[in-house]
């Protein structure tokens, strides 16, 4: 059996992402999970406030909550993660996060960065107008940032997946009628998510969970 490593920004295990990428990646890949916040307290968490430049990131903790916070507080601790999973055999990371990350971390084993797979695809469909959904409102600037040059007109839209379906489509009912592609920018939203969107969009919708399944097929 192939062992793929997987890291969260959150806490680890992924209960709510990876039963949905198993059936994807098949039974002959081992998914060994760590996360970036594993062992810290909420209090702890708490203090990670975003400092200025800082990305924002959102992800979900072991007892089902989602949290805000900084990205610079938490590369030291996804280096040691990595280090952590090569010493288990892994042949391959995964970050569980389409968040925008440095590209200075040490590893021996390839990391794959959904992010710099969307950053792929999106232009490759050539949208003229990419709605984007986020999770939240602190994430918006940074979102318009990241996909104005990758499409015609972005629009972007804030909802947490973590807030569960019926927020996700409530707010899918004000993407603009325009839009020609839609973007779930974050690993959180589900596989129940998009089919409700394309239900009631009838327009095509990216989700980055089962995209990246697929892309790991390919490699391992």
């Amino acid at each position: 059996m192939k062992k793929i490593g997987a890291i969260t920004v959150g806490q680890a295990p992924r209960t709510d992402l990876i039963p949905e990428m198993e059936p994807i990646l098949g039974e002959s890949i081992e998914i060994i999970q760590m996360g970036g916040l594993d062992g810290l307290t909420k209090e702890e968490i708490a203090a990670f406030h975003p400092l200025p430049g800082d990305n924002v990131l959102v992800s979900r903790l072991t007892d089902g909550t989602s949290v805000t916070f900084g990205e610079s507080h938490v590369l030291p601790r996804l280096q040691n993660c990595i280090h952590e999973l090569e010493a288990k055999g892994v042949s391959l990371i995964l970050f569980l996060c389409t968040g925008e990350f440095p590209d200075d971390f040490e590893s021996n084993v390839p990391l794959i960065f959904p992010n710099q797979l969307l950053y792929g695809l999106v232009p490759a469909i050539g949208s003229r107008f990419l709605t984007v959904l986020t999770p939240a409102k602190e994430q918006m600037e940074q979102g318009m940032r990241k996909w104005s040059p990758h499409a015609g007109q972005v629009h972007m839209i804030a909802v947490s997946p973590y807030d569960g379906p019926g927020e996700v489509l409530k707010a899918a009912g004000t993407i603009p009628a325009e839009t020609d592609l839609i973007l779930l920018d974050c690993i959180g939203y589900t596989v129940e998510m998009k089919e409700m969107i394309q239900t009631l969009t009838g327009k095509p919708v990216i989700l980055p969970r089962t995209l990246t399944a697929r892309m790991i097929c390919e490699l391992v």
